[in-house]
């Protein structure tokens, strides 16, 4: 405030004030100004002579006419502008803290280690970077400084809350990759952590029994008949099972655990499954068992999925896994913005997009998931945890209950 305070007192009144805070409340630092109207954010990413993206901002009392000169002064600098309220976190910062909060609530509740985590992230998500090794480069206190920004600005909503792992760690001075220790160890001689990968199970003793029931089944078919190898087809599954091996029975986790299903279903040997952005393309697999599975059993399914060419990470009994959890809280994220009017749903998805390069932006997923499946894991999640911290948005409600999307 002080600092454009000044500068007002020094410069003509036709002078315009544009402010790259990505935190600071644009409204609040027009508040010192004599004329706020003539202030806007420019925020943009780093860095910046690669990063596309630049979020305009309007504060309350913005000129709207100076919002359309940061737009077109963005556009004639060759970058992609996108228009937003001044609320916290903007687009952004505000959508992606999800990516990170899962994952250090995973971290959290042992579901994995950092190194697996983030291989889940990366081969069957789809996305660059895993939250771990994202949050070593950008800096352990950066990411937090951002992440109690956002919590502090929204009243301490449990949805923002920051990690205690990750306050521990900055408090030990594990910055990332800057100190050379973060979640991940750094060093001209220290090699990488690798994933946790179940070691090549024995070979199925009969075919495996693959339903019609969505993309992980139409992938496994396509791979195993790429591979020549034997399974049997089956019709729609009454109960949503994507296949059975050896005694197991493998589904799509739908954001319980799986000892809950299986007790629920009355069906032991249940696994479950993680989300992959294409199954196709995937190159690993998450999967978590019931407490009431037998070894052999978990073995199996594994077996099915390491003879389909996934590697296969076995985590943690979580409700919803790592993939399909985070991304569904993305998805809730950016449309909570859209109801609360911070944006619109192209903008959102643009901006994730390019400011975080993620592979589809968080609505586009969720309507590729279908949207009524991403409500029904974040509700299970709810009544999992019992927390405020996954409701469901509004506008993702009313969506699923018109049979609408976000995009046309």
């Amino acid at each position: 405030q002080r600092l454009f305070s000044d500068l007002e007192g020094l410069v003509s009144a036709e002078c315009l004030f544009a402010t790259n805070t990505s935190s600071i409340s644009v409204t609040a630092i027009g508040a010192a100004l004599r004329s706020p109207q003539r202030l806007a954010g420019l925020h943009f990413f780093n860095p910046a002579p690669r990063m596309a993206l630049v979020e305009v901002i309007s504060g309350l009392a913005t000129d709207p006419g100076l919002a359309d000169t940061l737009r077109a002064t963005a556009l004639a600098w060759g970058k992609t502008p996108v228009t937003a309220r001044s609320t916290p976190g903007f687009i952004v910062n505000r959508v992606a803290r999800p990516y990170y909060g899962e994952a250090l609530r995973l971290l959290d509740e042992g579901a994995g280690d950092a190194a697996t985590l983030d291989a889940i992230f990366r081969e069957a998500g789809g996305f660059r970077m895993g939250p771990f090794e994202l949050m070593d480069l950008i800096g352990l206190d950066v990411n937090l400084a951002v992440s109690t920004s956002v919590w502090r600005a929204f009243h301490y909503d449990p949805r923002y809350a920051p990690s205690l792992i990750q306050q521990e760690l900055v408090a030990a001075g594990y910055l990332g990759r800057k100190s050379g220790r973060g979640f991940h160890r750094y060093g001209d001689n220290v090699a990488p952590a690798s994933a946790n990968t179940l070691p090549l199970q024995p070979a199925l003793p009969s075919p495996a029994l693959v339903f019609a029931e969505g993309p992980l089944a139409e992938s496994l078919r396509d791979r195993l008949q790429a591979r020549g190898l034997p399974f049997q087809h089956a019709g729609t599954s009454p109960d949503g099972r994507v296949a059975e091996a050896g005694g197991a029975v493998l589904y799509l986790t739908d954001g319980r655990t799986a000892t809950e299903r299986a007790a629920r279903k009355g069906v032991s040997n249940t696994v479950l499954v993680d989300l992959a952005l294409d199954y196709g393309k995937a190159t690993r697999l998450a999967i978590a068992t019931a407490e009431q599975c037998s070894p052999a059993a978990a073995g199996a399914a594994a077996g099915l999925l390491q003879t389909a060419g996934f590697a296969v990470s076995r985590l943690a009994d979580v409700a919803g896994l790592a993939v399909m959890r985070t991304v569904c809280m993305l998805a809730n994220e950016a449309a909570d913005a859209v109801h609360q009017s911070v944006c619109d749903a192209a903008a959102v998805d643009q901006a994730m997009l390019l400011g975080t390069h993620y592979p589809l932006g968080p609505l586009a997923w969720a309507e590729q998931i279908g949207l009524r499946k991403v409500r029904r894991v974040l509700a299970n999640l709810a009544a999992s945890y019992g927390e405020d911290r996954y409701r469901v948005s509004p506008l993702l409600a009313r969506k699923v209950f018109s049979r609408t999307n976000f995009h046309a």
